[in-house]
């Protein structure tokens, strides 16, 4: 009776986040082991289906770059990266498109159907939601690098998000964008993730990835980040590889009008719940200092 009366009075904890965020928009960037580890797939599927039962919106934009790497390298094709950006050419792009659009983006809504979500996959061609131009080169210390059909979003279209938020349905969506001629591009999924936040005004964007967040030169995390912090980090290439779009799109968020970022460490199990509901005053020490130590915020 003890351990049932416990799980009533963590709900009842809940309550009041759930009334706080009632018809608020969460768009969630999930990538990572979240998505190849089983067990936590089906813990970030449950929380996402369990967000809009009670009244909230969320929006899931996934990554997929380890299931991308694979494919190519089974097809011969040397996976590279610059400044945490995939150097995109026309077999590359093929490759991301089959399996973003694809593959992944169909298990996902799959998966949110079995534990009796209602979900729509789409990428960001569809309805023109992400238009997008051909990226600048990017500049290295040993020169610029084009990085082929990488793409920067220009204009995002949420119409079509809102239809489907209004019916009832979560939007999954692949992180591919179209130019004016119909080109696709690809585009990194934080940055999509960020763009698509500041366009609906989201109440939080989480970023979903597998490290505890950004550390300093001697490896303590960071609590915390600013603009000035990040530029600082960047320039001493503390803050380097795919941790870059990271930091890059939260601010973006934010100065677009996003309440809160946050980083979450998606090898924890229920993160998303745990960051939303719980008020961590509540719990053994242990449990509020292992979390602490896995869950970062980017915010103003």
């Amino acid at each position: 009776m003890e351990e049932l009366i416990e799980k009533a009075k963590i709900l009842q904890e809940a309550l009041p986040y759930i009334r706080r965020f009632h018809g608020s928009t969460f768009v969630i960037k999930y990538g990572g082991s979240a998505m190849v580890d089983k067990r936590l797939q089906e813990s970030f599927v449950r929380d996402v289906v369990l967000m809009k039962y009670v009244g909230m919106n969320p929006i899931v934009v996934h990554g997929g770059g380890p299931q991308i790497d694979e494919t190519l390298r089974g097809l011969g094709i040397v996976p590279r990266k610059v400044e945490g950006l995939r150097v995109t050419d026309d077999r590359t792009m093929e490759v991301v498109e089959m399996v973003l659009a694809g593959r992944i983006n169909k298990q996902i809504v799959s998966l949110i159907g079995r534990q009796g979500g209602r979900a729509v996959g789409l990428s960001g061609i569809d309805d023109g939601l992400l238009l997008a131009r051909k990226a600048a080169p990017v500049q290295t210390k040993s020169g610029p690098v084009d990085t082929g059909r990488v793409g920067e979003i220009r204009e995002v279209r949420p119409a079509v998000l809102s239809a489907l938020i209004g019916a009832g349905f979560i939007p999954v969506i692949a992180p591919l964008g179209v130019d004016t001629e119909g080109n696709s591009l690809n585009i990194n999924a934080d940055t999509a993730a960020g763009e698509l936040a500041a366009a609906l005004k989201a109440e939080k964007l989480v970023l979903m990835t597998d490290t505890a967040g950004v550390c300093d030169r001697d490896g303590k995390l960071l609590q915390s980040l600013t603009a000035a912090d990040i530029a600082r980090l960047r320039e001493a290439e503390v803050i380097t590889g795919g941790m870059i779009p990271k930091v890059e799109c939260a601010l973006n968020a934010l100065a677009g009008g996003v309440s809160k970022v946050h980083v979450l460490d998606g090898c924890v199990q229920h993160a998303i719940l745990l960051e939303i509901f719980i008020d961590r005053v509540i719990g053994t020490e242990s449990l509020r200092n292992s979390l602490e130590s896995r869950i970062r915020h980017f915010e103003y």
